[in-house]
């Protein structure tokens, strides 16, 4: 009896390297995903898509009624 509660222990330790390992990567790319988003500038305007719900949209002038 202690030797397959051992041998169980054994396999759920390995489980649990496996995830800490896929975790790992995972974080990783999000890591990765952020410095690139920094390096692009995606973060350069923070004024403007908080204001531009304000403003109506104007109409195109190329629209046609119908």
């Amino acid at each position: 009896m202690v030797f397959i509660l051992l041998l169980r222990q054994k396999e759920l330790m390995s489980a649990i390297y496996i995830l800490i390992g896929a975790s790992f990567i995972v974080a990783l790319g999000f890591l990765g995903a952020f410095l690139w988003a920094v390096k692009s500038n995606q973060y350069e305007d923070d004024y403007s898509p908080s204001v531009r719900m304000l403003f109506e949209n104007k109409p195109k002038k190329n629209q046609s009624k119908s």
